[in-house]
């Protein structure tokens, strides 16, 4: 997600940024134009169901805050072209960690990524192995695990994992190659909620037994 002979600093987004993106159809925007490539007002309200005066709107509005931009030298007055905006974007920062409008508009956006990451893998499961050729088939990988570590420890591993991810995305950035299409990777890793965590002292303490 940034150049290809340099990695691009990643956008931690504030809190006027979040919240104009906290929209679905500004989200489905942002997903469709990150997966498929440039397109129109109308092509983006031809591919979500929507009208293209109102793809147009929120075009805009993501234009505002840095997500989206114009492609130059290409369309009309009548018939612009959109791309995002490269660059991996974080949302969420400790600075925002104690604004509830924040953390409101984290999880509309969060909710909104989430249902579209879902989709793509339900479609691979019921569709994907009737109708891929072999060898895409074969490239296919659904793969989870656990594992009982620290935050430190996960955040380090989360670092290693978006690094070999990014590595890989401006290496293939922009490419159409014969045989290619668009991929989606997906990676995630959270703590379990209902786990237990272990005590950050292990010591005995003063009056128990060693």
């Amino acid at each position: 997600m940034s150049t290809h002979d340099e990695h691009e600093a990643t956008r931690t987004v504030g809190l006027d940024g979040l919240k104009a993106l906290a929209h679905p159809l500004r989200v489905q925007i942002f997903e469709v134009l990150s997966m498929h490539g440039e397109q129109t007002a109308s092509s983006l309200a031809e591919r979500l169901g929507e009208s293209s005066g109102a793809t147009s709107y929120h075009l805009r509005q993501l234009e505002k805050h840095g997500y989206v931009r114009e492609v130059a030298d290409r369309g009309t007055g009548r018939e612009r072209w959109w791309e995002r905006v490269p660059g991996p974007v974080q949302i969420g920062s400790a600075e925002l960690d104690h604004s509830q409008a924040a953390r409101a508009a984290t999880r509309v956006v969060m909710r909104e990524w989430l249902h579209h990451r879902e989709a793509g893998v339900r479609e691979i499961v019921e569709r994907g192995f009737d109708e891929l050729s072999t060898a895409w088939k074969e490239s296919i990988v659904l793969h989870s695990a656990s594992v009982h570590v620290t935050p430190q420890q996960l955040e380090q591993f989360n670092e290693r994992v978006i690094e070999l991810l990014t590595e890989f995305t401006v290496e293939h950035r922009g490419q159409r190659v014969p045989g290619s299409r668009p991929v989606q990777l997906q990676y995630y890793g959270f703590p379990v909620l209902d786990g237990i965590e272990i005590p950050e002292s292990t010591e005995p303490q003063e009056g128990e037994a060693s």
